[in-house]
């Protein structure tokens, strides 16, 4: 991204050349290859594209001349695309996600760090076998448990409960820890589109609900609830539509962090949800778990195969 002087907006603007240039003093011995995806804004992302993008990156990962993938993204919705990669690629092979939070005509401009210390993580044997990873501001945080966290700061993306997995140092790249969520891997070229993510709020009613189904026809609904994972009562009705017409129903929580637990037995909690066939991903935000959703969906799996699934 850059300002562009006729509208005074940021807008995408380097190429890959333009950024790969400024590389090649830094890495000018190792064989790195340069390959131009797309140039679309981070919210113009789709599940769709999240698909195609993984489909090559497979490709790449299969070439044995290939030691690992990093992949330039916007910031808006690089922590999907990181679990969609994570959850879809079974290899050993370092991926990792990384994109910039200042556009390369401001000052501080943090792109070519980023990229540089993507590169080295890269290049560290030590960062095989742990699933995609996010790279950005210096740390190293696993797709499965990083998010967005602040719209402006550099330290923005940040495992809220656990902390990142490493750091890169003075070109070190040092591991702290390993990755606490490696899911079951579902290399697959199909998904289901149609899932819906429904933002529960004081008084919400069943309305959203019903319109989800029987309006936009979904095949899944994921459910960011309330705390630790509970609903008001006038949302049963509709989640109980839902569920007889065969739907998975996932409850995650709209709190930024901490699990969710099916805790609570009164009308709209955790427990009667999970009681009435709702299930819990206890880990997972709600973007996320739509993510898996989708993908768990386009696998053709059952609901009980689903259900394990998210429970890790």
């Amino acid at each position: 991204m850059k300002v562009d002087d006729a509208n005074h907006s940021v807008v995408p603007a380097l190429n890959a050349s333009d950024i790969f240039s400024s590389l090649l003093d830094h890495f000018h011995c190792y064989d790195l290859e340069m390959i131009e995806f797309s140039k679309l804004p981070s919210p113009s992302i789709t599940p769709a594209i999240m698909l195609e993008l993984s489909l090559r990156v497979r490709a790449l990962l299969n070439d044995d001349q290939v030691s690992g993938v990093i992949v330039v993204h916007g910031t808006d919705t690089l922590e999907e695309t990181a679990f969609f990669l994570d959850t879809v690629l079974d290899t050993e092979k370092p991926v990792v996600v990384t994109g910039s939070m200042k556009s390369s005509s401001e000052l501080g401009y943090d792109g070519i760090n980023n990229l540089v210390s993507s590169i080295l993580v890269c290049l560290s044997p030590d960062a095989s076998s742990k699933g995609v990873l996010v790279v950005m501001n210096d740390q190293i945080n696993a797709a499965s448990e990083v998010t967005k966290t602040n719209t402006l700061s550099l330290d923005t993306f940040k495992s809220l409960d656990y902390g990142p997995i490493g750091i890169v140092d003075s070109h070190q790249v040092i591991f702290y820890r390993s990755v606490n969520y490696l899911r079951r891997k579902l290399p697959t070229d199909v998904i289901e589109p149609n899932v819906s993510l429904l933002k529960v709020v004081s008084g919400m009613d069943s309305q959203l609900l019903r319109y989800a189904i029987h309006s936009l026809n979904v095949k899944g609904i994921v459910l960011e609830a309330l705390g630790r994972g509970n609903v008001p009562p006038q949302m049963i009705e509709g989640i109980q539509e839902a569920l007889t017409l065969g739907l998975p129903v996932v409850i995650t929580s709209r709190c930024p962090s901490g699990r969710v637990l099916d805790t609570y037995g009164y009308e709209g909690g955790g427990r009667h949800l999970t009681h009435i066939g709702c299930m819990i991903a206890p880990n997972l935000n709600g973007q996320k778990a739509r993510i898996l959703l989708m993908v768990a969906l386009g696998c053709g799996m059952g609901l009980q195969e689903i259900r394990e699934l998210l429970s890790i």
